[in-house]
């Protein structure tokens, strides 16, 4: 018996705005002072760093909840199940539901359970809570959904990541042009075929590096001062990125017998396409190789940053054919990998 995911489903918002919608932005440094590069050169720099040409944002009606109930409810469609034999539902998000009319996030009740409420879930058996872990917070859903499973506590576990980050952004932060809204979810259950999650590795580093990504006040002096916003020491995430996540992902490999040379894909948390880049090599690096060409899915070009969202949702268009060239085949071994808030880093060796 393995475990595997037996169904996906994710939700892109409609809304694209592209770099340009940033011309007229009054940014601001983290002392205060107003940035005086024009902004064409700012949007110029930033997409080369980050490869982001566009990003995605939710309607105004539509909440975190909300989408990530769309993403749960074509998960178990496509999984064919019984929403009600569903034992756990596993909610991965950082903000809640931060609604446009209101600076207060709203987490009560808890968003899974709303997400159950709007499944129509009647069962009391199907226990739903979330989970506040950063941008690995999806992936750490999967690693407790397959906990609960190989213990004999549940048979299916509907695991989600969902976030609207573009309500929690600071407008005069150069760095609120990185952040996005989506959802991705997935359906996790024991099976007779062969395959699945082969291993896992998850670590917390909370030293110095607990607050490289924070709440913090704007950046803009004449701003309210009491409302808070997501802030990013980027320097500071990329290097801790580049020391650790290779690692994981090489412990993984490990742990599964598996070597790097049967790896098909790696699905890395969509932050940043040259950091991303930089980490696959890096990983290669460990074994003395060059990283091979088209092993890296990138959608943070045209979908931002959705935290908890990007690894699911980007899995999903891959097996949905809808990720242009990249495909995975069945009996193919992946990598998924990320790295966030806390700061925590996971990593998970998975065969289609």
């Amino acid at each position: 018996m393995n475990i595997k995911i037996t169904g996906s489903g994710s939700y892109i918002p409609e809304i694209v705005q592209d770099n340009s919608k940033f011309l007229n932005r009054e940014f601001f440094d983290n002392e205060g002072n107003k940035i005086e590069t024009k902004n064409d050169e700012i949007i110029e720099k930033f997409q080369k760093i980050t490869g982001i040409k566009e990003r995605r944002y939710a309607k105004d009606e539509f909440n975190t909840s909300d989408i990530a109930y769309l993403a749960a409810k074509n998960a178990i469609e496509d999984a064919k199940i019984d929403p009600e034999t569903i034992d756990y539902i596993i909610l991965a998000h950082n903000f809640g539901n931060a609604s446009n009319n209101t600076t207060q996030i709203d987490i009560f009740p808890s968003l899974s359970v709303r997400v159950k409420n709007l499944l129509k879930i009647k069962n009391p058996k199907c226990v739903a809570y979330d989970i506040l872990f950063g941008c690995p917070g999806w992936l750490e859903g999967m690693i407790q959904g397959y906990g609960f499973i190989k213990a004999g506590m549940a048979k299916k576990c509907l695991v989600i990541g969902a976030e609207t980050l573009s309500r929690v952004v600071d407008i005069n932060d150069r760095d609120s042009m990185i952040f996005a809204d989506g959802a991705g979810a997935t359906i996790i259950e024991k099976v007779e075929e062969e395959g699945g999650i082969l291993s896992h590795n998850t670590a917390s580093y909370t030293d110095d590096e607990v607050f490289y990504l924070f709440y913090g006040k704007s950046f803009n002096p004449k701003a309210d001062q009491k409302t808070k916003y997501i802030k990013m020491r980027g320097r500071k995430v990329y290097e801790f990125a580049l020391t650790y996540v290779p690692a994981a992902m090489k412990d993984c490999l490990d742990m599964a017998n598996t070597d790097i040379s049967e790896v098909k894909k790696i699905l890395i948390h969509q932050a940043n396409a040259k950091m991303d880049d930089a980490i696959v090599k890096r990983l290669y690096k460990l074994f003395n190789l060059d990283s091979p060409k088209k092993v890296m899915p990138l959608t943070v070009d045209r979908f931002g940053n959705s935290s908890v969202a990007t690894v699911p949702t980007m899995y999903d268009l891959i097996v949905r054919n809808k990720l242009g060239v990249h495909k995975i085949e069945k009996g193919d071994k992946i990598i998924f990998a990320s790295v966030g808030a806390g700061m925590h880093i996971n990593a998970m060796v998975y065969q289609y």
